[in-house]
């Protein structure tokens, strides 16, 4: 290793990106070596970098596999198989915390001792490691990676009600298998991932989940070891695994390496518990989702150093113990085991007289026990071969032959089957040993052969078994693109071979929900590759539909008769709103597009008709200078524009620009500046899902029913809702903001420094009890004193019986207002007086007795600073502090009651020539109005 060698711990939970990160950094070099725990992850990996630097500069080294490219310059490997002495670039071991596993960690530590690169080397794995590598790997350098999605625990669910896309993990080949029945039985069926399983089996389960054709896999551990899967629940069937020796709980970080898989990428996942398992403890669950666990404090490992003069020698220099307090003596693996074994044959010691024969001999007992029959029935198999090897020099050909022979059948059931793939295993490995055959290349592709036919008759096994055979056809004749009988009626309802699968909405496919799993699926499947032409059919019918079949909802819902058809988003300007149609994948791109455009028309032609005379203002190109500017706030506002946020620009606008502002129909109101045409219902309707689309709300308020002068206030409505509706809050009521302008029209008339009481007419368009009114006048910032006083009974006066009621009438309420310009809000004025009003009688008092007088009630309003919960009326510039209350203020547009008068201040002078005044338009709406102030003057 040379002295510039880069040494990096690269650590965190599951779902970072080590191995990625690996791969990047070996593609980095111009020779590399990854190690990996497992054979299925290995052929995963060389798939991988194949697909980007091609197959002849990349070798996958297994056990059992073994293809290496004359001009090799990337070897992906298990981390058994890694070949040693290369002096490669660069060096990376995946899973590095296998360390601390019983069988197979004496393997990863001594990589993780002695594997280096020469000029980088990863070792990638759990956190949990950073201790032991920081004392084993001193000039080490630590990468912390975090989880790129959520990891939540769901506690326990049945089987029956397991999610989609959901992996089952059981430790035993019978609870594996047994899950996977109930899922066929439950579901519609499942796939089945096993480490025992060849890759090609592996590859063809895992293509039938990720593809789709079933919603669920049932797993051994061995998802746990970086397979990357779409899975988004993981559910452990038990806690509890054997681990060779003994049934054993899982430790907290071997159960947060398998539900880790549970969200790859940037999609959370969830993971729990099913069937007999427990539930997980409270530490437990909550140390997964935090990727705390314990450090790793001892590393299995054994002996390097291996002495090969004799079989006692090498089985001595195999049981040395460790001399650092981070490593412990690796428990005996199965092949010091066999090598014992075969010391105990008096014709193997007999064999292994020296150096190259002890060393042959401990090559054989490297044979992994594919098999697991029994440790004798291995070691037997191990001495015929060692035998062969040391007599001939290779494994005779008729002896090859006859052990595949036996093999090679893809008759017998699931797990006949799974035994005839792991004996092939066996001679798969033998056949890739350099020079234990004659003719190496013919019996690695027999063997291979053999092995990827049984992987293939396993695959239908389990397929059949546990996949639903009634949806396993239909699957099949849809990739086959074979026709299918299917009809779509008048109601939308949709049959497949004479079977009800579910309704056309709009044009979107709702299956059938009695359907479930990966039957499901398939009759969608087949139902939209029938709906093809009824999507056509209906799109042109949409297209050609009027705008009275179309509409739109509060919630911004763009519905086609019952259906909705899409739906509204925001837009680059708020009246410019954009459609997101609801059109599924399979009906095409045309329909898609014309379902969009039709929409678009709908939605560009409502915005047009009701927002008519903002459009007008908007395209304005008459107006300039402030005028203009003010046009964008209104514009911007949307056509309802509460005076306080403008009161500046209000005050900087000469006669002219609003001249030109009140052609499009905006009124100054004391309180609101607006178009009345846009307080309609219907402007009204659409204003509040333009607006809840532009301020991004999630939850869109509905408008007040329509007709009500004044309506409850929305206490959890979001801020300028009550502006949106064409409202103003007061108090515990909302008041429409055109009779707010009348009723303020009203109080300039009153002396509101020594207080004045509610008019008739007050309540009347208001439609208030006293009471009520009250409330409002507080909630427009006025105080309100109540009192009791001896009623006078006026004289009997004929009069209609809607005006004797006191109740407002249909020309009262909906009479046009007059303009209101230069007058100011009441938070202007600082006056206070007092009133009276008629219409207090309307409060309920107790019935007076024959000789004592009628009491009434009565308010008494005067104007406050007081502002409640900053509903009351802003005060604008030239109120500063200081000034005196109860006298009036300067400035123009300030309110005065009967007693007020003007100020008295200094007056203003201008050196400029009094300016022309311009006529005043005779067809202005508010032409009389206008005279009136200047006839005032």
């Amino acid at each position: 290793m040379s002295g510039s060698s880069r040494i990096v711990a690269v650590l965190g939970p599951t779902n970072t990106g080590k191995t990625h990160y690996a791969i990047e950094r070996m593609l980095g070099h111009r020779t590399g070596v990854i190690g990996l725990p497992l054979r299925l992850l290995a052929r995963e990996i060389y798939d991988k970098i194949v697909a980007i630097r091609g197959p002849s500069v990349v070798a996958l080294v297994t056990g059992e596999e073994r293809i290496v490219p004359p001009r090799t310059q990337y070897w992906v490997c298990t981390v058994e198989a890694m070949p040693e002495g290369m002096g490669a670039d660069f060096v990376a071991i995946d899973e590095i915390q296998l360390c601390a596993d019983p069988e197979r960690g004496h393997v990863f530590t001594d990589r993780l001792l002695r594997a280096r690169g020469t000029n980088e080397t990863l070792f990638l794995g759990s956190d949990t490691m950073r201790g032991a590598i920081a004392a084993l790997v001193p000039e080490a350098q630590f990468v912390r990676r975090e989880r790129m999605s959520k990891l939540v625990y769901s506690g326990s669910k049945k089987i029956s009600r397991m999610p989609a896309r959901s992996a089952i993990v059981g430790f035993s080949v019978e609870n594996v298998y047994a899950i996977a029945e109930l899922l066929r039985r439950q579901k519609g069926g499942a796939a089945v991932v096993m480490g025992a399983l060849s890759p090609r089996t592996r590859n063809a389960q895992v293509d039938l989940y990720q593809n789709g054709e079933v919603d669920y896999l049932v797993a051994t551990d061995a998802i746990g070891m970086g397979l990357n899967l779409d899975v988004n629940h993981v559910a452990f069937s038990s806690l509890t695994k054997f681990d060779g020796r003994r049934m054993r709980p899982l430790a907290p970080n071997e159960l947060a390496q398998i539900a880790g898989r549970a969200g790859r990428g940037m999609s959370d996942g969830t993971f729990g518990v099913t069937g007999e398992a427990p539930p997980l403890d409270e530490g437990v669950a909550q140390a997964i989702m935090d990727s705390r666990f314990t450090p790793m404090k001892k590393l299995n490992w054994r002996n390097a150093a291996l002495r090969f003069g004799s079989i006692d020698a090498l089985i001595d220099s195999l049981e040395v113990s460790p001399n650092d307090e981070h490593l412990v003596k690796a428990r005996p693996a199965d092949d010091l085991n066999a090598l014992k074994s075969l010391a105990q044959v008096t014709e193997v010691v007999a064999r292994a007289s020296d150096g190259q024969s002890v060393r042959l001999l401990w090559d054989v007992c490297r044979i992994p026990d594919f098999r697991g029959i029994s440790h004798a029935e291995h070691a037997s198999l191990l001495e015929v071969i060692y035998g062969h090897l040391h007599e001939r020099g290779s494994i005779p050909d008729d002896f090859m032959a006859r052990q595949i022979r036996r093999i090679d059948r893809t008759d017998g059931d699931i797990d006949a089957l799974s035994k005839r793939l792991a004996y092939i295993r066996t001679w798969t490995y033998v056949a890739q040993r350099n020079g234990w055959l004659r003719d190496e290349s013919h019996w690695r592709e027999e063997t291979r052969t053999v092995e990827d036919r049984l992987s293939d008759a396993l695959h239908d096994r389990l397929t059949q078994r546990f996949v639903d055979r009634r949806t396993s056809v239909l699957l099949r004749r849809l990739k086959q693109k074979e026709a299918l009988l299917a009809e779509v009626n008048d109601k939308g309802e949709v049959t497949v071979e004479g079977e009800f699968v579910g309704r056309l909405e709009g044009f979107r496919f709702i299956p059938d929900k009695a359907a479930q799993g990966t039957e499901a699926k398939a009759l969608k499947s087949a139902s939209l590759q029938a709906l093809a032409p009824q999507f056509h059919l209906r799109a042109d019918r949409f297209y050609n539909a009027p705008d009275t079949e179309i509409d739109f909802t509060d919630q911004g819902g763009l519905m086609w008769g019952e259906y909705a058809v899409g739906k509204l988003v925001a837009g680059a300007e708020p009246l410019k709103p954009m459609v997101e149609v609801f059109v599924d994948e399979a009906a095409g791109p045309d329909v898609e597009q014309k379902v969009q455009r039709r929409l678009q028309h709908f939605i560009d032609r409502k915005v047009a008709a009701l927002f008519e005379p903002l459009l007008n203002l908007q395209r304005d190109e008459e107006l300039s200078g402030l005028a203009k500017g003010f046009a964008f706030r209104m514009v911007e506002a949307l056509g309802v524009l509460p005076r306080a946020q403008v009161a500046q620009e209000v005050k900087d606008l000469d006669q002219d620009a609003r001249g030109a502002l009140r052609k499009h129909g905006i009124r100054f109101g004391q309180f609101t500046i607006f178009m009345p045409l846009l307080l309609k219902p219907a402007p009204t309707r659409l204003r509040l899902v333009l607006w809840a689309l532009s301020s991004g709300l999630q939850e869109f308020p509905e408008a007040p029913p329509p007709g009500l002068v004044t309506v409850p206030v929305a206490k959890d409505a979001p801020q300028g809702y009550d502006t949106m509706c064409g409202y103003r809050d007061a108090g515990e009521r909302s008041i429409r903001i055109d009779m707010l302008e009348r009723l303020a029209d009203m109080l300039r008339s009153e002396d509101s420094r020594g207080g004045f009481e509610a008019k008739p007419d007050m309540l009347s368009i208001t439609g208030m009890t006293l009471d009520q009114f009250a409330d409002l006048m507080q909630g427009l910032g006025y105080k309100a004193e109540r009192g009791e006083r001896e009623k006078v009974k006026p004289a009997p006066v004929e009069q209609p019986e809607a005006e004797a009621a006191g109740q407002p009438t249909a020309e009262e309420i909906l009479a046009p207002e007059a303009a209101t310009d230069e007058v100011a809000t009441p938070a202007e004025a600082p006056a206070e007086a007092t009133a009276s009003t008629e219409a207090a009688a309307e409060a309920p008092v107790a019935d007076p007795a024959p000789d004592e007088p009628e009491v009434e009630v009565f308010y008494t309003f005067t104007w406050g600073r007081q502002r409640q919960q900053n509903r009351g009326p802003r005060r604008e510039q030239g109120q500063g502090k200081g000034k005196p209350r109860g006298k009036p203020q300067d400035g123009r547009g300030k309110p005065h009651g009967k007693k007020g008068g003007k100020p008295q201040g200094a007056k203003s002078f201008s050196s400029r020539p009094p300016k022309k005044e311009k006529a005043i338009d005779p067809d202005n709406p508010f032409a009389a109005a206008l005279m009136g102030l200047k006839d005032g003057n």
